[in-house]
Order: C-alpha cells, then sequence, then structure tokens
C-alpha cells in the first residue's frame, strides 16, 4: 500500500469476509508469530498517558488527506488517532483483529433485500476537531471528492465503480467531483448518495450487489471532510481531525506531532483507546540508525517504534539469539502482501519482451536482499494463499514461457523470448523508494537482467513522494517496486484494482478490454466459490501476459521500546495496530 501501500473488494456475496488492506495479500491467515502479549485493547491500569514517537525514513506521509490515502500502515496509522470511517476492524491480534464492527455509525450498516443498497446511521457526539458535529452531508462529501480524479489522486476508486451513477460516452463517471461545474452532474451524485431529513443517516444507492459494502466503508476516502475546510489537493497539508487526536504540527523532512483533541467526545468512540497524551513522527531517519535505537532501548527511546520493517542485517539479533531484551517487543508472522514489479504495459508492450524480464528475475537474490528465510516465499501471482477460495498455482514458474524458471531466473529462456520478439529489448529503468533495502532489492533486479542481456537504469525517489511520480503517467517509467494486499479477503480487492481499467492501483497500466470484461464478470458472480474460479483463472492470465514480475509472499518483522505496550501485527492492515499502542508508566 498496498499502496501500500492502495494495499483492495468488490463483491463478494454470501460470505461476510474478513479483512486485510493495502498494497498485497498476507500469507496463511494470520500466522503472526509475535511474542507481544497483546490483548487487543485491554490493558493495565494507568495506560492513558505519555509520548509515542515513531521513526521513518520518508521525509513525509505519502497523503495525510483520506481520499488520497491507500496503503496499509498508513490508514492503521490515520484511523487510530484522525480519521474515523463508518466500520472498521478490531483492535486485536491474529483472527479477531479482522472482525468488522462499527466506528462513526451506531451499527456495521443495513443492506436492502440484494444488497443494492447500504444504510448507516451516524452515532451522537461525533464532532471536528473544532467542535462541529459531524453529519451525513460531511461524509457525503468526504465520498463525493473521490470522483475529482484529476486533483484527488493514488486514492481508492470503488466510489466510482461501485455507485449508481450513469456513465460518459468516454467511459468516467457523469460526476466529476465537487470543484468542477462545466459537464458535471450533481443530481446524479445526489440520486446515488442520500441523506435522512434529520442529517443522520446515510444511503449508498449502488449499481450492482456488494454484499461486502460494509467492509468497503472502512476506507478513509469514506470518511467526513467538512465542505469549508476542503483545499482540494493542498488538503493533503491542513486535514480537520474527527478522531481523538489533530495535527498540530507537520513539518516535511523533520516531524510530525499529533496533540489531544479536546473535541473529541470518548462517549461517541468506544473504538479508538486514545491512550497516549502525544504522537510523535520523526522523518527521514537513517533505518540502521532507527534499528540501533530500538536494539539500545536507551531511556528516550523505550516508547519508539519504527514505522515499517527492520532492516534485513539486524533480524538474527533480534529473532534467534533469544535474547531476553526483546522479549513482549517483536512480532514475526506473514503480512498482507504480495510483493511484486509492475512493468508498464504503454512502454513495453511487446508480451514477448515482459516474459523475458520475468525469466530473468533472479528471486533468490530478491528474497536474501529482503530478509532470506524471514522474507516469506517466492510469489507466483499477485493473489496470495491467504485468499484460499481465490488461490491456485499459476504455473508461471513451471513452463509457462516455454521453460522452466527457477527461483534464480533462466537468462537463457529470456534471451530466447527476447529472439521471439522480433524487435530489440529496449533499455529501461526501474523506480523504487530510496531506502538500503530497496537499493538491494534494486541491484538484485539490476543484476538480474544484465544476466539475460537487458540493461536497467535505476532510479531511486524519495520514499514520501514515491507513489505519487510512479502513478503519474508522464514520470512512471517500464519498472516500478510494488506490493499489494486485499482490503478484505477477496480478490475481487487484488485483480481488479492492480490490473482493471477502473482500478485504483493499476501500476502497469493495463489497458486489455477482453480482460476488463472477465473482471467486470467475475464481479457479478454471487456464488463464492464460482468467483473464486474466476480470480484464480484471471490471475493465471496476467502471468501468461507478464504484467507484473512476481516476487514474494511476504513476512514481516518489526519491534519497538521496552515500554511500549499493545505491540502486535494488526492482520487488517498487516502493520502496527497504532491507536491501540500505549506508554507504560
Amino acid at each position: 500500500m498496498g499502496k501500500a501501500n492502495r494495499s483492495g473488494l468488490r463483491l463478494a456475496a454470501v460470505v461476510s469476509v474478513g479483512a486485510l488492506a493495502l498494497a498485497a495479500c498476507g500469507g496463511g491467515g494470520s500466522s503472526s508469530e509475535s511474542s507481544a502479549a497483546a490483548s487487543g485493547g485491554s490493558t493495565t491500569e494507568g495506560a492513558a498517558g505519555g509520548t509515542i514517537t515513531m521513526l521513518t525514513n520518508a521525509e513525509q506521509w505519502q497523503h495525510v488527506d483520506p481520499q488520497r490515502m491507500y496503503t496499509g500502515a498508513d490508514i492503521a496509522f490515520f484511523s487510530g488517532y484522525t480519521t474515523r470511517t463508518l466500520t472498521q476492524y478490531a483492535y486485536a491480534p491474529g483472527a479477531a483483529g479482522t472482525e468488522l464492527i462499527a466506528d462513526m455509525a451506531t451499527d456495521i450498516g443495513t443492506a436492502n433485500e440484494d444488497a443494492t443498497s447500504w444504510s448507516f446511521t451516524l452515532r451522537d457526539g461525533v464532532s471536528f476537531e473544532d467542535g462541529t458535529a459531524v453529519t451525513c452531508a460531511d461524509v457525503k462529501y468526504g465520498v463525493s471528492r473521490t470522483f475529482a480524479q484529476d486533483v484527488i489522486t493514488d486514492g481508492p476508486t470503488y466510489a466510482i465503480s461501485y455507485l449508481d451513477i450513469p456513465k460518459a460516452e468516454d467511459g468516467t463517471s457523469v460526476y466529476k467531483g465537487p470543484y468542477t461545474t462545466e459537464g458535471n452532474d450533481p443530481a446524479a451524485y445526489d440520486a446515488a448518495v442520500q441523506c435522512s431529513e434529520d442529517g443522520k443517516t446515510i444511503t449508498f444507492n449502488l449499481n450492482r450487489s456488494v454484499a461486502d459494502f460494509n467492509y468497503t466503508v472502512t476506507l478513509p476516502a469514506f470518511s467526513p471532510v467538512p465542505q469549508a475546510s476542503d483545499k482540494g489537493e493542498t488538503y493533503d497539508d491542513t486535514v480537520v481531525s474527527s478522531g481523538p487526536y489533530k495535527i498540530t504540527e507537520y513539518t516535511k523532512g523533520q516531524k510530525m506531532v499529533l496533540d489531544r483533541n479536546p473535541n473529541w467526545d470518548k462517549a461517541s468512540d468506544d473504538y479508538r483507546p486514545a491512550y497516549p497524551d502525544q504522537i510523535i513522527v520523526e522523518f527521514a531517519q537513517d533505518p540502521a540508525a532507527m534499528d540501533q535505537r530500538i536494539i539500545a532501548d536507551a531511556p528516550e527511546d523505550q516508547a519508539t517504534v519504527i514505522y515499517g520493517n527492520m532492516q534485513p542485517e539486524n533480524l538474527a539479533t533480534v529473532f534467534t539469539a533469544n535474547d531476553p531484551r526483546f522479549e513482549g517487543r517483536t512480532y514475526n508472522g506473514y503480512d498482507p502482501y504480495v510483493r511484486y514489479t509492475a512493468i508498464n504495459t504503454t512502454l513495453l508492450p511487446n508480451v514477448k519482451h515482459r516474459q523475458a524480464i520475468v525469466a530473468a528475475m533472479n528471486n533468490a537474490q530478491y528474497i536474501a536482499a529482503r530478509g532470506g528465510d524471514f522474507a516469506g516465499e517466492r510469489a507466483d501471482g499477485i493473489v496470495k494463499p491467504n485468499l484460499p477460495a481465490d488461490y491456485a498455482p499459476s504455473g508461471i514458474w513451471d513452463g509457462m514461457y516455454g521453460d522452466v524458471i527457477p527461483v534464480e531466473g533462466n537468462p537463457e529462456l529470456a534471451k530466447k523470448l527476447i529472439e521471439e520478439s522480433g524487435e530489440p529489448m529496449p533499455d529501461l529503468t526501474y523506480q523504487f523508494p530510496n531506502n538500503p533495502v530497496d537499493e538491494k532489492i534494486a541491484a538484485a533486479i539490476q543484476s538480474s537482467m544484465a544476466a539475460a542481456g537487458i540493461t536497467v537504469t535505476l532510479e531511486p525517489i524519495e520514499p514520501g513522494q514515491y507513489y505519487g511520480i510512479v502513478f503519474d503517467p508522464e514520470q512512471a517509467k517500464e519498472l516500478m517496486r510494488s506490493g499489494w494486499g486485499p482490503d478484505w479477503l477477496n480478490a475481487s480487492t487484488v485483480i481488479p484494482e492492480l490490473l482493471g481499467q477502473t482500478g485504483g492501483f493499476n501500476l502497469s497500466q493495463v489497458k486489455d478490454d477482453a480482460y476488463e470484461a472477465k473482471i467486470q464478470d467475475a464481479l457479478k458472480i454471487l456464488d463464492r466459490a464460482e468467483q473464486g474460479k474466476a480470480w484464480q483463472e484471471l490471475n493465471k492470465e496476467a502471468m501468461e501476459n507478464a504484467w507484473v514480475i512476481p516476487h514474494l509472499f511476504g513476512k514481516s518483522q518489526s519491534f519497538w521500546g521496552s515500554k511500549v505496550g499493545n505491540g502486535y501485527l494488526w492482520d487488517a492492515y498487516g502493520s502496527l495496530a497504532f491507536g491501540d499502542l500505549y506508554v507504560m508508566q
């Protein structure tokens, strides 16, 4: 997200599915090996107070604007502190952390008989940081912003996909968001999203049955925004809080400070414990130094956590040395994500070229760069086995391109595919976030391609700006680092988002009309088992077309200072449950 993370969807039907957000699914369900004595929110007396400090290599947030936020850890962070949604996931380790619960709404929603309409009633006492009550109109306005695709970029597009709003001749929505007047149809949006006379109930009218739409509204894209405070693209820097904290400082390249929101009403929010008095995020930190600060656990760092994963070179020290210093302050388990490289089909339209790139990839080097056995296992597609109804081996490594591709890659097959392509392989550029782990991965990709005679130039990008650049068609190059986790446990939140023409994370710029038609057919299937088979076939077809290089069904490791309580891997978002953390007094 994800993006991480943008992190995934649509109509499942029948079963109410669990959650996982942002950028690619986790392996084998909730197989977290957390050593933390996590209690899912129940803590000892006196847990309130203190300051939690978070360290990150990024110089800024990718997005703070809720309608533009779409990576798992970012959603976990801001949903815990500043951004309320209609529904959310329970704070708990393991499978319990994917339970859908009410947040800003009084319950998890009411659907009509065929799930084409969903209604949510707001709790009393929900307010913004200035004390103004949050109404249906604020939620409706927040959702409307997602339609302004020229301004509100990078976020999920479920509202555009699901709401019963006609399409224009060019296939886009006739509603263009709140910033446009010419050629816009606000009445169509008003018919699709309706508020009750008392301003307490919001109803979403959908263009199809969406049995799990109440999972969709966990995303910040469905959070309230006061219209009077909206500054369009620059709202990213001036977000108005609806949660227990408000942003009192945001200096890019330095830090963000969250202080208690005096107008937050605990009676309206029994979900967020709001333990600390303050949260500080320190940007632009050296990753190696971050690890060492947590390992040393000096008094000033005992209430500190790393925002992200540990550096691979420190994993053995923390996880295999049986050092009592780290007891109760680590997690090590399968996360929601598939790590992959997106192949830009606009710049690389020749399928044989794309297949050659996949064949050349030495995933053994990739896995070693991410931490070896700690990293996970080689992926064979973009659907992870933790979606058992939707996963089947794709066969990509077993002869799909004419020969077996071992984990070390098959450069000779790559050369053969280039020869079969009928044209020379162009020089490539690989874009990646500028941090030590991704630098190693970039080197592995460069050397893998070189073995097959493919030239790759490396282009590191500041992490906080990465997705904003690679999502710009004018700036995106041939290869881009990525990862994805389903927005909930259905590959409808993977395939359409990553490879569909209305998806929010189509870095590969796939524009295959026949494939899109198959996606839309799959979304209409209400029998869950039958729908799962459709996703299996679409995953296989994507690998045949070599729209991505699948790398890893990932695991994650993290650790924190000795005075941080409730540290655990939250299956909902594949990160720490930031809003449940507290400082041991």
